[in-house]
């Protein structure tokens, strides 16, 4: 996780296709997240970005996927969240 201006950096691993999305926890320095979709179409994406936004309280808009759009692996940037916010998600 990094802190930049503002916003922060999360690198991210999804399990998809879960029953509800959570954070399951830290998994090799990634935070673990299950998310309720398919790897179909851009959903799975859709619902990190959804899930992380209201986890957050943050707007869709500050929510993005800056690498592995198509990978269980991502990073994601969060404007106007703190690396300590994120790491209040783990269970």
């Amino acid at each position: 996780m990094a802190e930049d201006a503002g916003s922060v950096r999360v690198d991210v691993q999804v399990a998809v296709r879960a029953g509800r999305s959570a954070v399951l926890g830290v998994l090799g320095g990634r935070l673990k997240i299950a998310l309720a979709a398919a790897p179909v179409d851009g959903a799975a994406n859709e619902e990190l970005v959804n899930f992380l936004a209201r986890a957050l309280g943050r707007p869709l808009r500050d929510v993005s996927v800056l690498r592995g759009a198509r990978s269980k692996r991502k990073t994601v940037a969060i404007a106007g969240a703190t690396a300590a916010q994120v790491r209040a998600l783990v269970p």
